[in-house]
Formats: C-alpha cells, structure tokens, sequence
C-alpha cells in the first residue's frame, strides 16, 4: 500500500503568549505550599515514571500500569500526555523532556483499538496542543494533528453528530451500549469546539471548525423542552432521546464550552455567547435550588421532576458562573459572583461533612440529608478536581481567603488519606476514617487537580484568564486575538 505523501503543517503565527511560567508568590507561607503542591506531583509522576511507564495509568498499591476502555485497548501513555503541561508549569523541565521523549518514540495513534473521541479529544488533543503552546515543540502539534485526523470518521453519521467511540484504525464508530436508545451523549459531542478550532487554526484546514460548528447549528434548531438541552440525541435521527438533563455528568462540559467558545474567540463569537446566557437562564429557573439549610444546590432534571441530588462533577459550576459573569445580560455579574460563591459553599459543605474532609461522588438534598451521600455506591472519591477548580476560579475573580484556605484543606486531606508509597490513590468511602483504596491514580489528578492547586497558590500572572482558556481537562489554551495575528488570508479562519 502506497502512503499518502504528508503536506507540511503551514507556518501560523503562534498568539502572543503570556505567563507561562513563573507566578511565584511573594509570601513565604504561600511559597511553602506552592512547594508542597510541586512535590505531589513529583511523588505521582516519579511512580507512574517507575511502575506504569507508558501505560494510561498507574495502580500505585499494585504498583503497575492500569487503564480503562475509555482509551481502547494499547498503551497510549494518557497519563504522560495529560501531564506535560503541569509539569511544565511547575517547571519540571527534566520530567517534561523524558515525557516528549516517550511522546515522541511511543505515542502511535494507527493501532487498532476503539477509544472514547471526548476523552481522546480533552485529554490527548487538549495536551498535546496545551504542550505545544507552552514549549514550541513542534513534535506536540504534529502529534495532535495525526490522532485528530483518526477521529474525524466518528462524524460520518446521518446528522453529522460523533459517535461515541471510534476504531482508530478501521474508522468505525459507535455509540455506548447504556446510553438512551443508541444516543450520543450533549457533554461529549458538545466537548469539542476548543480543541477543533484550534486545529482549524493551527493546520488551515477549515474541516475542523465545520464539525463542530455544524454540531452548534443543528442544536440551535432543535427545541428543547423547558428551554433545557436534553443530555441525549440519536445521530441516526437527529432527535433527543430521553429527557435527562444535567449539569454534571453527561451534560457538564456543553455549557462550559459554550462560554469558553465565547472567550476564546476574544469575545467575538456572540452566538456562542447567546447560547450559554439562554442555558444559563432555563438552568436558574429550572434546577438551581436552595435547600431547608441555605445551600444553594445545582439538581438533575429526570423524567418530569427535579431529583434533588448533585454530582461533584457539578461542582466545577461555581467556576464557569464566575468565569461567564463579565459579559452577562442585563449586567447580571454581581450576580453570578454570588452565585458561583454559593455553589463553592455548597461544595465546600460536601467535603466538610465527611470524615477524610474529601466529598463524594454525589450529595443529596433531602430532608434531613444535605450536601451528604447516602447510598454506598457514590460515598467515592476518585481524586477528582472540580471542586478545587472552582475554588481557583473564585480565587481569581475575588481574592476572598477562604478559597485558598480550602483548597489547603482539600490538599491535607488528599496528601492525609490517597498518598500511598507507590502514588496517590482514590479512596471508597469518604464516611469512614479508615478508608480502603481503589488503587487507581487517574490521569486527571496529575492534569487538573494539581495544576489547580498549584495555580491557586501562584500569583495571577501565571496564565492569566484575559490570556488563556482552560479546556475541561485543564489544558490552557491560548485566546485567538484573531484581529491582530496575519492569519485574515487563511481561509480556515475566515
């Protein structure tokens, strides 16, 4: 089989980057926890580097690699990828080279293995690109142009709307088994326009760009029952499948992009904009409520009635309501501090009620219950960041303590109860004082959780947020002043 001949990718002029490195604090204190932070992630790195090299992830008690079938079957070094920019910015030059290193002998995308296009997109397309933008090394940029180009099959449906989970070598696609009548799913279709225009800008390909916006486009025609975006569609047939909506997992990122679309545009994609103040809008009016104690909760919509009951994955709310208020209807900002402060409370609450001081998976509202879980299967912590990201955002925006101070605690508790010889490690039960382990240290806390921390005790110019945007996975993406670059004779971007 001839190889098709590949076309360089075309010089374009990378944005004028600021804060990349840096960001130490001027207080001593702070300097000690910034330190301490820098150390965690030596200690989950310095053991994924010795026991799961290479593989997705680590299991730091079994001491050897693990991965799930959200990366398919081959060792894709998920957990190098998700790193590289954290240890970049932390300045761990000698770990980030050994990562290019691997990326660049290792990391082969033609292998025959089905993976997940949302969690292939956040984690490696989101890392590769963030890595790239802070380093220059060209190796990041080719590599998440060749496995963007394995997922671009996925679209091939009746409405253009991705399957789930995609072959990347033979290009099939398909949906998972559990989702409402072979529907995709709003959080993972609706994760994508980040990481695609960047590559459109990036490659001068427009093909990029098309997918996702005519994702954007189909959606805006749709009606949506109470104003609310359904978490299910059927890519055959164009119409939503079950009536779930959410503002944790499985509808989450949708909105955050939405917003994120707006800011990383510079402000110019007023389409993006209006769709996130109208999800926004039917959100307040629909699932936010306040229970008999005074906290302000986000609940799931589920067949006709609110389901008093939140995710962590929610949690990172109060940070897109703050990071959305600049630029909101009617001048509504002190609003949406307050209530992007609200919800941190609520979050903080969760963690405060538990015997670790970590939260669980979900945490209901319930009579007597609140902010606390109640049935076995979600007292779970899996090292997860939302919560912590949403003390950075309020942070930044506010310069109130109490966010540092909670992140601290947050810290302790996690360096306390998942710091294990061989890494860190998520814990089964938040209830109890004496936890067992799931023996799993995920890819995301190196990606976000630390990197969240360590930016919550760095001075703000260390990516500043006129600068960058965050992709889901907390990869910073640079904002396109597309006015001011030469880029207005590339037709991708225009």
């Amino acid at each position: 089989m001839k190889t098709k001949e590949k076309k360089p990718l075309p010089a374009v002029p990378i944005p004028n980057l600021i804060g990349t490195h840096g960001g130490e604090p001027e207080d001593n204190d702070l300097r000690e926890k910034r330190e301490k932070i820098k150390e965690m992630m030596k200690h989950a790195w310095d053991n994924y580097r010795i026991y799961g090299w290479g593989h997705n992830e680590l299991r730091p008690i079994a001491r050897k690699g693990h991965s799930t079938n959200i990366f398919g079957s081959s060792q894709m070094g998920a957990t190098i990828v998700d790193a590289l920019d954290t240890l970049y910015i932390m300045g761990l030059h000698d770990e980030f080279r050994d990562g290019q290193k691997w990326i660049e002998n290792n990391l082969d995308f033609s292998v025959n293995s089905e993976v997940s296009v949302f969690e292939v997109n956040i984690r490696f397309i989101g890392g590769l690109l963030a890595a790239y933008y802070l380093s220059g090394e060209e190796i990041f940029k080719i590599k998440a142009v060749q496995l963007a180009e394995k997922l671009l099959p996925a679209f091939n449906t009746p409405t253009g709307i991705p399957w789930a989970m995609v072959n990347l070598k033979s290009g099939v696609g398909r949906n998972w088994g559990w989702a409402s009548a072979g529907s995709s799913i709003l959080a993972e279709f609706g994760t994508l326009h980040m990481e695609f225009v960047h590559l459109s800008y990036l490659t001068g390909n427009p093909i990029y760009y098309k997918k996702v916006m005519h994702i954007r486009k189909l959606l805006q025609k749709m009606d949506r029952p109470n104003g609310l975006y359904p978490n299910y569609l059927n890519p055959r047939t164009g119409r939503w499948g079950q009536y779930h909506t959410s503002v944790g997992g499985l509808g989450d990122s949708f909105y955050e992009y939405l917003l994120k679309a707006w800011l990383m545009s510079d402000k110019t994609d007023h389409e993006a904009r209006k769709m996130y103040d109208d999800a926004i809008e039917a959100i307040e009016k629909h699932l936010i409520r306040k229970s008999r104690g005074g906290l302000t909760f986000i609940g799931e919509w589920k067949n006709g009635h609110l389901e008093k009951k939140m995710g962590h994955l929610a949690c990172f709310a109060g940070g897109m309501f703050v990071l959305g208020a600049d630029g909101s209807r009617m001048d509504q900002a002190g609003h949406y501090l307050e209530l992007g402060a609200e919800i941190a409370r609520t979050c903080h609450e969760s963690y405060d009620r538990t015997a670790l001081k970590l939260g669980p998976e979900s945490f209901k509202f319930d009579g007597a219950v609140e902010a606390v879980a109640v049935r076995q299967a979600e007292k779970y912590y899996i090292l997860r960041p939302e919560v912590i990201e949403t003390y950075w955002y309020l942070w930044r925006f506010t310069h109130d303590p109490r966010y540092r101070e909670w992140g601290w605690e947050a810290a302790l508790a996690i360096e306390k109860y998942c710091r294990v010889t061989g890494g860190f490690s998520g814990v089964k039960d938040v209830y109890s004082s004496t936890p067992t382990h799931d023996d799993v240290q995920q890819s995301f806390f190196l990606a976000e959780t630390l990197k969240y921390l360590y930016l919550l005790f760095s001075s703000d110019d260390l990516l500043p947020l006129d600068h960058w945007v965050f992709n889901t996975e907390a990869h910073p993406l640079p904002v396109l002043h597309l006015a001011n670059t030469t880029l207005s004779r590339n037709p991708a971007v225009r």
